[in-house]
Order: C-alpha cells, then sequence, then structure tokens
C-alpha cells in the first residue's frame, strides 16, 4: 500500500467540520483513521482488512495524538487539512495499514472499500466517509 505520508502537526479541521470526541483504546497519531470499539468504548486504529467489522468501518480521522486512555478529536465529516500532499479530485479510500488513508489504486484484494473523501486542493481532503460492506 502506498498511504499518504501524513505530517501530523499539519492535520487541522476546516470552518465546515463536524467532530466528536472519545478515549484512545491505543496509541493514536493526527491524521490516522479511528473507529470506535463497541467492547471498550475507545478509540482505535481502522484497518480495512482486519477480522473485526467494526474495524473495517472507519469514524473519522483524529485530530490530535493521543496515548492510551487520553483524549481525541475526531473529524467526522467535512473539509480538513490532512498534511499530505493530494491529488485534486482523486479519492481517498482507508488502507489496510492500521489508521492509514491510501488512493483507490492501492486498495487490494480482501480489503473493504470505505471512501473517505476527496481532494479539493492539494492540500484540503473533503471527509465524507461511505462504506457500502464491499468487500475486494
Amino acid at each position: 500500500m502506498t498511504d499518504l505520508v501524513i505530517t501530523s502537526t499539519n492535520v487541522v479541521s476546516g470552518a465546515n467540520a463536524r467532530t466528536d470526541s472519545g478515549i484512545a483504546g491505543e496509541a493514536i497519531t493526527a491524521g490516522k483513521l479511528v473507529y470506535k470499539s463497541s467492547t471498550t468504548k475507545k478509540l482505535m486504529l481502522a484497518d480495512t482488512n482486519s477480522a473485526t467489522l467494526e474495524a473495517r468501518r472507519p469514524l473519522g480521522v483524529a485530530l490530535n495524538g493521543a496515548s492510551i486512555n487520553q483524549p481525541v478529536v475526531v473529524q467526522l465529516a467535512g473539509e480538513i487539512t490532512i498534511g499530505a500532499t493530494l491529488v485534486i479530485g482523486d479519492s481517498y479510500y482507508a488502507s489496510d495499514t492500521p489508521g492509514g488513508i491510501c488512493p483507490r489504486a492501492d486498495v487490494a484484494a480482501g480489503e473493504d472499500v470505505v471512501l473517505i473523501g476527496l481532494g479539493k486542493t492539494t492540500a484540503i481532503l473533503a471527509i465524507d466517509i461511505q462504506a457500502p460492506g464491499v468487500t475486494l
């Protein structure tokens, strides 16, 4: 997989961001995709080829880094300066690397297809998460 190389200190939510918060269940870095564990109720890194269905359904993008049991703000929708170089108009998906985001071409067999958003500019990702329940 060729995941976006995200500089966590450059991850910034846009004016139209919709956010939520929770507690980290593991170490999380800003810019990583997270889901909420139904067991622990904590935020964990999403992974499109996990054996656990809920891990394959990201909630959003972490806006801050956190160690286990620390608070995390998650962007659910809207524009985000993602801290990586994007291609305008290209689609970006959840990766099989825990927490990763990749271009569509890098979603491979055995992974769930989860659209994270579209490149609005070379720096801004328009988040609109869609998980149709399709596995390649």
